[in-house]
């Protein structure tokens, strides 16, 4: 993988825990030649990556809405930066730039990004690797809910294994590069029983 784009908060949350595995996961992308793509921001876990990666010369890619650039939320020191209509148009963007994405923690649009990127995969749309660093437990009560999912019917068993979760970077990312997408259906909307 060349580029992953990163999905993350635009908060650093209340344990550092979270800002260190951004760091690290940041570390780990300038040692192992993958560009970044995010959000463009400079606040919060979005802003402990790029900042993490631009202070050792890391590839960052910045994706923003116009909306958001009005904000001062902008991150100045990022070299590429792609400012676009809104949201949606992001997601779109991000997703051609990337070979694989990445959730770290955050919130609601974190969480909507994530889901997009499973959907894409499920739809077979998109063939990428989604990985989930399930940093301290913070996504325990999600994956639960998603297991949940699959015992009422609403998601396919073998859906639920497009999502790659780890605790660790190291086991995430050697998880995403052994990726093998599922063949490619002709029949997406099956019944699941």
């Amino acid at each position: 993988m060349k580029k992953i784009v990163v999905f993350c908060g635009s908060s650093l949350g209340f344990n550092p825990i979270y800002k260190k595995a951004a760091v690290e996961l940041g570390n780990y992308f300038v040692n192992n030649n993958i560009g970044l793509v995010y959000g463009g921001g400079k606040i919060g876990m979005m802003g402990v990556i790029s900042d993490t990666m631009l202070a050792k010369n890391g590839d960052v890619i910045g994706v923003i809405p116009k909306l958001l650039e009005k904000e001062e939320v902008l991150h100045n020191e990022v070299e590429e930066m792609i400012v676009c209509k809104n949201m949606s148009e992001r997601k779109v963007i991000m997703s051609k730039l990337v070979d694989g994405y990445i959730t770290l923690p955050g919130g609601f649009g974190t969480l909507d990004e994530l889901f997009e990127a499973l959907t894409l995969n499920q739809l077979q749309i998109e063939q990428k690797p989604v990985g989930l660093l399930n940093v301290n437990g913070f996504f325990d009560a999600t994956l639960l809910q998603l297991n949940k999912m699959v015992e009422e019917g609403y998601i396919k068993p073998q859906n639920l294994k497009l999502l790659l979760v780890a605790s660790t970077v190291d086991e995430l990312l050697h998880k995403m590069n052994n990726y093998k997408s599922p063949e490619i259906s002709h029949v997406i909307n099956k019944v699941v029983r």
